[in-house]
């Protein structure tokens, strides 16, 4: 077994210059000056949601703690408005999507005390409170009790984002989705005299009905139940849990999140785990690598969670119960003795992570933002997930066509920079990374005009389709350029392109009851993240 480092991170520094994340571009949540984002809730989020589905799970194996668990928990109606135009279930299986909500206030709207946010949490002042929703993860829960498939959506995704009734709000960041509606409500239901708990509590139900309209039309699934879980969230399950062994590939040191960790098997802390989950400066993918953190951190408190027997120990089991009905609201219809009964493959660790692919990067309303394809994540999902790509097609998808199965060809990428603009080489190598291409180098070269490609043996087809995403004269093979690597040599007239179009003219439709198609591990953002031990990540 690997030697456990017993890591000395120290306390994270707060990063400078880091732009904030309103509720809605260039608006902030009832007029207050924008927030410094919690690096709590953005690292909270993915941990304490499938933990505590999977709590929610072992809770199941008795009636009396059914009782127990149901009676105490926190419940939304927002379903009911989200199901009336979602799109077509098509077997038994059930879709959970999990939602981490960036929010300084209780469950009623108050500030949390002021002292506890900026001590314990790190979370800036206290009377900041935004509803941006940092974490999306949806989970395919089979009926026949297999692997279950989790989809994260990047929180900058930029896409059509809706209301509650299916009303357009615009195109926004996807997790802008929540706080917009939150905001148009708050707003209204002030105006009509509404106040306290009760305003909040229906200013809430709208963020999380817009959500999953958002959610359910950019991925053309249904949601058949969610978890919304709350500040707290991580700073409660980690002092549970700890400590928490996690696994990195490279040793890493950051000054601005406090991770300072060396490669290998290592026991966090809480707030080592804060740096651990926080870091995206030094990571080559930047919040797509976080998000694989995220993943990872998670797969290690389920797994410390069985090898510690708190699954299914009733006892054991009492403190994170507390948890789960202080920081956690379910759908009204969410019954969690069948949920238990049909989940058995959560806490038995049969769940893999899969980051949803982006196509590039690009600034929408001074922020950056992730540009994605809606067709090909659409069809990326349905294909691991066996939905019918036909069967309710969304607002903007082509009717009639099947979604294209886009797969990258296997290559090793290197840009260099002859365009005369700091930071093109890198921007782009992290697009070809998203897209699944295995990234190489960067570095600089002598300005030039155009932008050329060349290939080693073996990478034509990656060229070709990179040469074709960037819109450049037909790749060459060189000899100078090693077997199964791409070289990419930016000139003056490249410009980062808006989608991807990595060339391939491959369909896949699956049918109503149809086995899920295999789809390549280049599809998405970055490697899987296999839950039921400590993977080991950058």
């Amino acid at each position: 077994m690997p030697e456990v480092h017993r890591s000395g991170a120290g306390r994270g520094r707060t990063e400078p210059g880091r732009r904030h994340n309103g509720a809605t571009s260039g608006r902030t949540v009832r007029g207050r000056r924008p927030a410094r984002r919690s690096p709590w809730v953005k690292a909270g989020r993915v941990a304490v949601g499938v933990t505590s589905a999977a709590i929610l799970l072992a809770s199941g194996v008795t009636w009396a703690t059914f009782t127990w668990i149901n009676g105490g928990l926190n419940t939304s109606d927002a379903l009911d408005a989200a199901n009336k135009g979602a799109p077509r279930h098509l077997d038994n299986s059930v879709n959970l999507l999990l939602i981490g909500l960036d929010s300084r206030k209780d469950m009623n709207g108050n500030d949390l005390p002021r002292q506890f946010v900026q001590d314990q949490l790190h979370a800036g002042s206290s009377d900041i409170g935004y509803y941006n929703t940092n974490t999306l993860i949806l989970m395919h829960i089979p009926a026949d009790g297999g692997k279950v498939t989790a989809f994260s959506v990047p929180r900058d995704d930029y896409v059509q984002t809706f209301n509650g009734d299916g009303t357009v709000q615009g195109h926004y960041k996807i997790k802008e989705a929540y706080a917009n509606a939150y905001t148009s409500a708050h707003d209204r239901l002030s105006a009509q005299g509404v106040k306290g708990p009760d305003l909040e509590a229906q200013s809430r139900e709208a963020g999380r009905e817009a959500t999953l309209v958002t959610v359910q039309k950019f991925l053309d699934v249904p949601v058949d139940h969610f978890a919304e879980v709350n500040l707290l969230g991580f700073y409660d399950i980690a002092k549970v849990v700890q400590p928490i062994q996690v696994c990195l590939q490279h040793p890493v040191h950051d000054r601005y999140s406090g991770a300072n960790f060396p490669a290998g098997l290592q026991e966090l802390n809480p707030k080592q785990a804060l740096a651990f989950v926080r870091q995206r400066h030094g990571l080559l993918m930047g919040d797509l690598d976080r998000t694989h953190r995220q993943q990872a951190f998670l797969s290690s408190v389920t797994h410390k969670l069985k090898t510690d027997g708190v699954f299914g120990d009733l006892g054991k089991l009492q403190g994170l119960f507390g948890v789960v009905k202080k920081d956690l609201v379910i759908d009204s219809k969410l019954n969690v003795l069948d949920f238990a009964q049909q989940a058995t493959n959560l806490t038995g660790g049969k769940v893999e992570f899969h980051t949803l692919p982006i196509a590039g990067f690009a600034h929408r309303n001074n922020e950056e933002v992730n540009l994605v394809d809606p067709e090909r994540i659409r069809s990326i999902v349905q294909a691991m997930i066996g939905h019918d790509a036909s069967a309710s097609p969304s607002d903007d998808a082509r009717a009639g066509k099947p979604s294209p199965a886009v797969s990258v060809a296997p290559a090793t990428v290197d840009v260099l920079n002859g365009s005369g603009r700091t930071g093109a080489a890198a921007g782009e190598l992290r697009a070809l990374a998203a897209l699944g291409y295995t990234t190489g180098r960067t570095s600089n070269a002598a300005t030039r005009h155009g932008t050329t490609i060349v290939y080693g043996s073996g990478a034509q087809a990656a060229a070709r389709q990179i040469a074709d995403r960037l819109g450049t004269a037909a790749p060459v093979a060189s000899p100078s350029v090693p077997a199964g690597r791409v070289q990419i040599a930016l000139g003056t007239d490249f410009t980062p392109p808006a989608s991807n179009s990595s060339g391939s003219s491959g369909t896949k439709v699956t049918t109503p009851g149809s086995e899920p198609s295999p789809v390549p591990s280049t599809a998405f953002a970055g490697d899987s993240v296999k839950m039921g031990g400590i993977p080991c990540v950058n």
